[in-house]
């Protein structure tokens, strides 16, 4: 999609099918079954698919997908991962390679975002870029906690980290393309805000993985702080879409991006009155 001056593209990361009870958390499945698609093992489909941003003559590009070669045959079964990463092939046919990425920025460090990082030497995927990062969200990264170290893996760690930024609350990257920390999903969640020629697009990460996760209350069972995504979800989508935000998703099966009309917008905050 084009932006104003951005050009905006989704490349293919890897796919996982996620028990959809975990993806959807204490809300009944009678309900979240009317807006995303199930199978018979009770899984979702959930691409990763990281967001290309080409800014002039840079390239940025939103978290990394779960890589190549890098999940175990158990880890492969436990996730429903049904193919891995293309990045290098969506790239290619953009006339672009892995070097020619001069930022990385993510969301989060989650094995379905980070495993792209690196190969499973620890090289960096893309040698090139700055990786960003939030701060607490590299240092849970480092040394996790007794629930977290089940997704931040080690071996999704490497050289990358010979050039990284991190920052604390918010950072404009590049000319209206900005970091910000929402924490919820994990610590050190955070979501990104693309801007150009008064068009705005939204990546609102994890807190808002699919559209089937607009009603502020449907947050995931991986969320660490459940009452934070919450929080920022309340406040947020309703921002965004009073201010005619495209919003971007990374892990939904039928959409990429998504403008909801005010209609959308008068629901949500009937629904956050009501509670």
């Amino acid at each position: 999609m084009k932006l104003g001056d951005f050009r905006i593209h989704y490349l293919n990361g890897g796919i996982t099918n996620i028990d959809g009870g975990a993806m959807f958390g204490v809300v009944p499945k009678a309900l979240w079954t009317k807006k995303y698609e199930v199978n018979d093992k009770n899984q979702i489909p959930l691409p990763t698919h990281p967001i290309l941003i080409q800014a002039g003559d840079l390239n940025v590009m939103i978290d990394t997908g779960i890589g190549l070669g890098k999940l175990t045959d158990k880890e492969r079964r436990n996730f429903g991962v049904n193919y891995e990463s293309y990045i290098k092939q969506d790239l290619s046919a953009l006339d672009l390679t892995p070097e020619d990425i001069d930022y990385i920025l993510m969301t989060h460090l989650h094995f379905d975002h980070a495993s792209g990082l690196t190969d499973n030497d620890g090289n960096a995927t893309f040698t090139n870029a700055v990786h960003v990062i939030q701060q607490d969200e590299w240092h849970e990264f480092q040394s996790p906690n007794i629930r977290s170290k089940s997704t931040y893996w080690p071996k999704n760690n490497g050289d990358f980290q010979k050039k990284l930024l991190l920052f604390e609350h918010k950072i404009e990257v590049l000319p209206g393309i900005t970091m910000i920390h929402t924490g919820g999903h994990s610590f050190g969640h955070s979501i990104i805000t693309i801007e150009s020629n008064n068009e705005k697009a939204v990546h609102m990460g994890d807190i808002f993985p699919t559209t089937a996760h607009r009603n502020p209350l449907w947050v995931t069972a991986y969320d660490d702080y459940p009452m934070q995504s919450i929080r920022e979800k309340e406040r947020l989508i309703s921002q965004y879409i009073h201010q005619n935000y495209w919003f971007l998703y990374y892990h939904d099966v039928n959409y990429f991006a998504v403008k909801y009309d005010k209609q959308t917008l008068s629901e949500i905050e009937t629904f956050i009155s009501r509670n």
